[in-house]
């Protein structure tokens, strides 16, 4: 190692530019839930609305993750990865002048956009350049950049809001992404290297609609229309996975899942994990402002306590998943979090800070310990030149999951509480929401934990 960092490069810069990109992300997503309740004051927005400023970048990121993974793989991953950062930054700035909730929406699809590019290559650059006695410890060093996005996002986020007024937190976003692009030409070429290949323009179209139907299917599934979009996406989805079947470089690395039993083992893990867990930031943060009264600040810094416990826990979990088999880890983690959630089914107006306190903990520990072990598990199982397509499909099922979990939380409350503005009124539903939610996704995770532990070694 040392001498590697002793040449034109140094590896461990490297790691902290990626892993200053891989901050933008759970950074603005945690620190614009706590602008939410602002957000859809000034635009008169009801909560249906409002979980769209959050799931219109998810659904950008969830259509553009894989064809950002074969672009890296054909393009150069570093090429990829720093245009995402300038979409990125452009979709930010534009947000900051937003006059509109209907541009809002827009310029957030934008960042998804960027950020598909950004996470689709990040841990394939890492992986590029760490050996497996090594990676696992690199991963959750960047994983733990995850959490610190998290941690800091609900507090900064609050502040901000309260203070400088929602838009300020996209001025802060668009700040952070000045040293990666400054430093950009200290990325060695090696990890620009392409592999020329035909883009499978078939594959881009009929994932783009199938997930597109799934969302909106999902997220209007009391209508008819949702229904059909529903049975549309159905049936895309069977069309997809045969093209893609024949294609010689497809979008969708199918040989991989149906011949490597540990990388779709742990991306059903991942997707389950992101599922079960995106929604809780978002709902807990509705929860403390509307049913308990907290400014943003007071809820943001709330919040901070599970992130933070994951920050501390990750790197040690990589350490772990260094020394022995990663999915066993990822799987003790999982079930952490199951427990976790299900004590989140049981808030209610009465619930003591103090419980709720220790389940943030209980659940940072969990998800912790799950996600970088997770992430080497997916990484250790394939060869170099797959590494684009497997980076891109650890973040297709974190974006895929995060998505899913935000259609639950659409479905659930178009249900229960119609399209009606969250007021003291309908209280009462908003918690017997909250509460069907949270049991949901920890029936979700305890499944999770089963399906992990059938993995095998590669």
């Amino acid at each position: 190692m040392e001498q590697e960092e002793s040449g034109p490069y140094s590896r461990r810069f490297i790691l902290i530019l990626v892993t200053v990109a891989t901050f933008l992300n759970p950074f603005t997503g945690s620190a614009i839930n706590l602008a939410l309740p602002a957000i859809g004051g000034e635009f008169s927005a009801d909560a249906a609305t409002l979980a769209w400023v959050t799931s219109a970048y998810l659904l950008a990121s969830v259509i553009f993750l894989l064809p950002a993974g074969r672009l890296g793989d054909s393009q150069g991953k570093v090429r990829v990865f720093l245009a995402g950062i300038v979409v990125y930054t452009a979709g930010s700035l534009l947000t900051i002048f937003t006059p509109t909730m209907d541009l809002l929406l827009v310029f957030r699809f934008i960042q998804g956009m960027g950020g598909a590019m950004i996470y689709a290559n990040s841990v394939a650059l890492i992986t590029h350049l760490y050996p497996p006695g090594e990676r696992g410890y690199a991963i959750g060093l960047n994983t733990t950049a995850v959490y610190a996005g998290l941690s800091l996002g609900p507090f900064l986020g609050g502040a901000l809001t309260q203070f400088l007024g929602w838009r300020s937190i996209f001025i802060v976003t668009a700040l952070l992404a000045v040293p990666v692009l400054f430093y950009a030409g200290k990325f060695p070429a090696f990890l620009n290297e392409r592999q020329r290949e035909h883009f499978d323009v078939a594959g881009l179209v009929l994932s783009s609609a199938l997930i597109l139907c799934l969302f909106l299917g999902l997220a209007w599934v009391t209508t008819p229309t949702g229904a059909t979009l529903l049975a549309v996406a159905l049936v895309l989805g069977a069309i997809f996975f045969r093209v893609e079947r024949s294609r010689q470089n497809p979008l969708l690395p199918v040989t991989l899942l149906e011949k490597n039993r540990v990388f779709a083992a742990s991306n059903a893990a991942a997707l389950i994990n992101y599922s079960a867990t995106f929604a809780v930031g978002f709902l807990l943060s509705l929860y403390l402002q509307y049913i308990r009264g907290y400014e943003p600040v007071a809820a943001g810094t709330l919040l901070l306590l599970q992130p933070i416990v994951q920050v501390f826990v990750a790197p040690t979990a990589g350490r772990l998943a260094d020394r022995m088999q990663p999915g066993l880890v990822a799987s003790a983690g999982m079930a952490i979090t199951a427990v976790g959630l299900f004590g989140f089914s049981l808030l209610d107006e009465m619930t003591p800070i103090a419980a709720i306190l220790a389940l943030l903990v209980l659940l940072g520990v969990g998800l912790g310990i799950f996600s970088s072990p997770n992430t080497t598990a997916i990484m250790g199982c394939v060869e170099k030149r797959y590494y684009g397509s497997a980076s891109a499909m650890v973040a297709m099922m974190r974006s895929l999951g995060m998505m899913l979990s935000m259609g639950a939380v659409l479905v659930v409350f178009a249900v229960i509480m119609g399209s009606t503005t969250v007021t003291p009124a309908i209280f009462p539903e908003f918690l017997a929401s909250l509460r069907l939610i949270f049991l949901a996704f920890a029936v979700l995770s305890a499944f999770g934990v089963f399906l992990s532990l059938r993995r095998n070694k590669c």
